[in-house]
């Protein structure tokens, strides 16, 4: 197998914090860093200009004098640190004045891969100028330092808004084996999204069509002209492998699961002291809330994830907790949070009161579904659908929902604990999935010992089956629900069900569940999974290492 002497990847969320991607790689850097020190080099936006990151040291004296190069090119570069376990190199590149060659270097995109930028709108331009400039800070780079060397490169470009980088390094460097990895397609996501049935007629949807429908032509294209020209194309689980070749017409070379680093998950009398801290904030906002107390006995139970309300299953999830209030097997009160960041205006200030006084409070506040005031109340998704099912937490009902609207970062107001810190005080987690290409909330939830409930639509789900040769209890640490296009109910009754039967579970049946799930976890950690990786740089190099003998 040939193995790179140097790495490049680039994608929107190095150094910058927005969803699962940011996950993917920051977790499986240190595993990267610990087999390469330093020859992996990741490329980000830099939207910080002079004000500190919080997840970027820099380090003028790293690559100084082609730090000076580059300037001179026109090239806004900082180099550094990115501050996650492994520390591994960064590199922000200013991406802001390329926008004046925008039309320039959109015709050569045409010229040369048929990309159709045409009908780009939003944050397509964005994207494709960072992208570029990425592509523009490799080329500076190699031939500064790697140039007149034998060493082995790769360019890893994640995610469509990183395609135009690894098409421009596929033309002016074609030594450097590139790879691009879709964590899910864009046209997939927006069919799903659209509320459109995706799997039944999955062999029927024909993807370029698909986004002329949905206005996603451009996105689409760079997309699908990437996966055709790089030398390795990869995808994340079996479920967007399948996905990828019926919509972009193009089968992946590698599927690359993503996994976890457990590094940062606390050991025993930590997890312990962290487990109680997390369960006595919850139940306390609970009961400023609220107005009842809720012991420690009560089941708290949660959902998280990017606010996709269809994609992630959270109206799914309402639905099984509404039927959960009237389910006779119930052998517990729940406290069920919704951890998703929704259109936030500020934490509410009558419940920041009641929690400062650390009194205990009987009687509920106005609106007692909600910790945070957000800006569309009257139209907002979660809070509708609780609306239209009555369900206003009332002092006789069993099962209590709370939407938890802003990402918990420690400094939302209300929680103020990481959201690592708040997820160890489930008792359960519930990510029923109808879109999820791989799933980190619920390989996240097992790390820290919570068993979960998941579907077959998600990577993580199928994963989890065929670890287990069939599909998934809640006995195993992850129940495993199938979900189809059109079995909603069925699903919402599968997870009524399986809270309940949780809820009758001895403490030495809960504490197997723990172990089970802990131990799943294990076997998705990145020591596990690089190898899908290492597969994917031989196919890039070899493919490059011919290209350069045809020359």
């Amino acid at each position: 197998m040939l193995k790179p002497d140097c790495i490049f990847e680039s994608s929107w969320e190095v150094c910058n914090k927005v969803g699962g991607i940011y996950t993917v790689l920051s977790t499986r850097a240190k595993t990267l860093q610990d087999a390469m020190k330093d020859q992996i080099i990741f490329i980000g936006p830099d939207f910080w200009q002079e004000k500190e990151s919080p997840y970027f040291r820099e380090d003028k004296a790293l690559f100084a004098e082609w730090q000076w190069e580059a300037k001179e090119q026109g090239l806004t570069v900082r180099v550094g640190r990115w501050t996650i376990p492994g520390e591994p190199i960064a590199i922000l590149v200013d991406f802001r004045p390329f926008f004046e060659k925008k039309d320039e270097i959109y015709g050569w995109l045409w010229d040369h891969y048929q990309v159709d930028s045409l009908h780009a709108y939003g944050d397509y331009d964005e994207a494709s100028m960072f992208s570029y400039a990425a592509g523009l800070v490799v080329e500076s780079f190699y031939n500064h330092y790697l140039r007149h060397t034998k060493k082995r490169v790769i360019y890893h470009a994640n995610e469509w808004m990183c395609g135009l980088g690894a098409l421009y390094i596929n033309n002016v460097l074609p030594q450097i084996g590139t790879i691009f990895t879709t964590h899910a397609t864009s046209i997939g996501r927006s069919i799903a999204g659209n509320q459109k049935p995706l799997y039944d007629y999955l062999f029927a949807y024909h993807g370029d069509q698909m986004a002329e429908e949905l206005n996603m032509q451009s996105k689409h294209s760079i997309e699908k002209q990437t996966a055709m020209y790089v030398d390795c194309f990869t995808t994340v689980s079996d479920i967007t492998a399948n996905e990828c070749k019926e919509l972009l017409d193009k089968p992946v070379d590698v599927v690359l699961p993503n996994g976890f680093d457990n590094s940062f998950v606390p050991k025993t009398a930590a997890f312990t002291k962290k487990r109680k801290a997390a369960r006595k904030r919850l139940l306390e906002v609970a009961n400023a809330l609220l107005g009842e107390n809720l012991d420690d006995d009560t089941l708290i139970v949660s959902t998280s994830g990017r606010y996709e309300f269809r994609n992630k299953g959270i109206d799914v999830f309402v639905e099984a907790m509404n039927r959960l209030l009237r389910d006779k097997d119930l052998k517990k009160k729940v406290l069920a949070f919704i951890e998703v960041p929704g259109w936030v205006g500020e934490p509410r200030k009558d419940l920041q009161e009641r929690l400062a006084s650390g009194q205990s409070f009987d009687t509920p506040l106005e609106v007692p579904q909600v910790t945070h005031w957000l800006h569309n109340m009257s139209h907002d998704n979660v809070l509708g659908m609780m609306k239209y099912y009555d369900m206003h937490n009332r002092k006789e009902d069993q099962v209590k929902v709370i939407f938890l609207p802003c990402y918990l970062d420690s400094k939302d107001g209300i929680m103020d604990m990481t959201y690592y810190d708040v997820v160890l005080g489930n008792d359960l987690c519930i990510y029923p999935s109808y879109y999820e290409p791989w799933g980190y909330t619920p390989l996240e939830a097992v790390a820290f010992k919570v068993p979960c409930i998941t579907t077959d639509l998600a990577g993580f789900g199928l994963w989890a089956n065929k670890e287990f040769g069939r599909y998934g209890e809640i006995e195993d640490g992850v129940k495993v629900i199938h979900r189809t296009d059109y079995n909603y109910s069925e699903v919402a009754d599968a997870i009524k069900d399986t809270v309940a039967e949780f809820s009758g579970m001895t403490k030495k049946q809960v504490d197997e569940c723990r172990k089970h799930a802990d131990e799943l976890s294990k076997k998705a950690l990145w020591s596990e999974f690089i190898k899908y990786y290492y597969e994917a740089y031989d196919i890039a190099l070899q493919k490059a290492e011919a290209r350069m003998k045809n020359q």
